[in-house]
């Protein structure tokens, strides 16, 4: 199968959109394709209510960090929406190689595939 790096740069603050994401990266992770995440835009603000035990996506919010498909978060767009100290606390790095941004071309030179929700 040709260029099983795949990236997901995930930008909507939707948990059912961003339900998707994680099963996503976590099947991509599990066929052996990566299945890197980026949380992005407003998704950033879903971190902290994921991060809770009892939310609905907190389980499987713990298995993509585990698996470490969490890859990094924005880091423009955490501070702004005033969420970066709780992703850092997470253990979720910020990004932001491109005007505050995550860069998918950094990704594209690093031969991975682009996949956005």
């Amino acid at each position: 199968m040709e260029n099983q790096r795949k990236v997901i740069f995930a930008f909507r603050g939707d948990p059912l959109c961003f339900i998707h994401v994680l099963l996503n990266g976590i099947d991509l992770n599990e066929r052996g394709q990566e299945g890197l995440i980026i949380i992005e835009g407003e998704a950033v603000t879903l971190v902290p209510e994921m991060s809770k035990p009892g939310h609905f996506l907190s389980s499987l919010y713990q298995k993509a960090k585990n698996l470490g498909i969490l890859h990094a978060a924005c880091k423009a767009c955490s501070i702004k929406l005033k969420v970066d100290k709780e992703i850092e606390k997470e253990g979720i790095p910020l990004i932001g190689d491109m005007s505050g941004h995550p860069s998918m071309g950094s990704f594209i030179e690093k031969g991975y595939q682009i996949i956005t929700f």
